[in-house]
């Protein structure tokens, strides 16, 4: 079954679902009050530069200041350098990705002969502000077209390593070479494969005359102030996302639909007819059962169909994932049914990370396998289950307990932290205490509340439940307190407090 795209607009936000087989892989949403940076590029000042860490702040106009690593500074020396690096480069879009960057880092001078408090700079930011942490930014540009990335500065001519054909690879390689405007810069795109000569000069035309322009705008704008923004994210999922796998783009917006047809007739004209306007009263993410899938992306423990079950818990920096065989019990021994267990648990935790977008240092804890043949058939299942994914991920082996680590690249917020926000009773942490606890915890503050104040009654203000607790469980306990401290102690139910929340005060 073919891949499709499905654009999914409202007035407050857009989603775009890739769908492969039928299934849900990826989720990509940008909302009209928070939309995505990532690709923009901005004059901007140094805020503060920082020798130890090798790095500065910089204002380029956002709630946090953006961080600019030391290897992401454009030097003249450096970029005569890039050439063999980005002919190994791996993903065609992460232009400052971790091979190139470790190569900045061992071939540049320190920052602070680089840069100074109070300078003009341009950048563009590689990682949107994630979590607590700002936009990590580069002053390398790179702009992406259909076809080509254009490195402006950099003289190089790179093509796709999913190019895997050499005699594509090669005539690829010659075409830019030959139509390239100067010493200038070209990454080949995945999707440049069986592409015309003039289909890749029209996209190197409109990539060099869009940073001349940037270049123009630059000379003029004050500090800090933002001079190029990327698509939005329906016309980037058909720009970074269509392929030759995708045969249709389903939209449920009239207006949107005009714009990704007047788009493709101008950057891809085959693929015209590729595009549906879905006009059927029932929302396009149900009928096609999209909800169910993100619903359940949100779930801690996501059940596998031979009854086993995954666990995924989400630090800032670190994703655990445990596996377990929950009700199954398998037809064979012990051995082969843990197996067959991990095994179905890998492909979906393959599926899991992917459309979670999780990212950062990823540990996996399978069932402990005594077999160092099984362990070895769950590392390769894992291997080639992330093969699909875009995003650049490290596999460290599995340990004899079962344990893989691996990393993968983390350029945008995960799923999770897109669509929602720490609890407001547990405050992120996942539970809550027990009734018994917050009850313990007022019948403290009411003595607290009686020996330091001179006020004859003490107000207890508490969440239902609580309170019943207080007076089925604690009654004699109250009374032993009225009495010692010849008080009385009034408890009331506000069923505006969440469990956790109460008021002890005297009146």
């Amino acid at each position: 079954m073919p891949s499709e795209l499905i654009i999914n607009v409202t007035s407050h936000e857009t989603r775009v679902a890739l769908m492969e087989n039928g299934v849900l892989s990826e989720l990509h949403i940008e909302r009209e009050s928070d939309k995505g940076i990532a690709g923009n590029i901005y004059k901007g000042r140094i805020q503060r530069v920082l020798p130890g860490m090798q790095a500065a702040f910089v204002d380029i106009g956002l709630a946090r200041s953006a961080f600019l690593y030391v290897g992401d500074v454009y030097t003249d020396n450096a970029a005569e350098t890039l050439h063999s690096i980005f002919k190994d480069e791996q993903d065609d879009l992460e232009i400052a990705g971790d091979e190139v960057y470790e190569h900045r880092r061992q071939h540049t001078i320190p920052i602070e002969e680089l840069l100074s408090d109070g300078r003009e700079i341009l950048v563009q930011v590689m990682k949107e502000p994630i979590g607590t942490k700002g936009a990590r930014i580069s002053s390398y540009i790179s702009l992406p077209g259909r076809y080509l990335v254009y490195l402006p500065g950099i003289d190089t001519i790179a093509v796709s390593r999913r190019i895997t054909d050499p005699a594509e690879r090669e005539r690829l390689e010659n075409i830019a070479r030959s139509i390239r405007p100067g010493a200038c810069g070209f990454i080949v795109r995945t999707a440049s494969e069986g592409a015309a000569e003039d289909e890749l000069r029209m996209d190197m035309d409109f990539l060099v005359k869009l940073w001349d322009s940037i270049q123009k705008r630059t000379q003029a704008a004050a500090v800090p102030e933002l001079l190029h923004e990327d698509l939005s994210v329906s016309l980037r999922a058909i720009r970074d996302l269509h392929s030759n796998s995708i045969k249709k783009i389903i939209v449920d917006s009239e207006a949107t639909y005009q714009t990704i047809t007047d788009f493709i007739e101008t950057f891809t004209p085959q693929l015209k007819f590729s595009v549906e306007l879905y006009d059927s009263p029932v929302p396009i993410f149900d009928a096609l059962g999209i909800e169910l899938e993100i619903s359940r992306a949100l779930n801690r423990t996501i059940w596998l169909k031979s009854g086993g079950y995954i666990v995924i818990e989400q630090t800032e920096a670190l994703v655990v994932i445990d596996v377990n065989t929950g009700r199954y019990v398998g037809k064979g021994n012990q051995a082969d049914t843990i197996l067959t267990t991990n095994l179905e648990a890998v492909r979906e935790i393959a599926y899991q990370i992917r459309l979670r977008n999780l990212g950062g240092i990823i540990i996996v804890d399978f069932i402990d396998m005594e077999r160092k043949a099984d362990r070895q058939a769950v590392l390769n299942a894992l291997q080639d289950a992330l093969k699909k994914d875009r995003a650049k991920t490290n596999i460290s082996g599995i340990s004899d307990l079962g344990l893989v680590q691996m990393t993968r690249k983390r350029v945008r917020e995960n799923l999770r932290g897109q669509m929602c926000e720490p609890c407001a009773h547990c405050a992120g942490r996942g539970t809550i205490k027990s009734v018994q606890s917050i009850v313990y915890d007022i019948l403290r503050a009411v003595r607290r509340e009686a020996g330091t104040h001179s006020e004859e009654k003490i107000l207890v203000l508490a969440h239902p439940d609580v309170v019943t607790y207080l007076y089925d469980e604690e009654r004699d306990y109250i009374d032993a307190l009225e009495k010692r401290f010849r008080k009385k102690i009034v408890i009331r139910a506000d069923t505006r407090n969440h469990n956790e929340q109460f008021d002890v005060f005297s009146h």
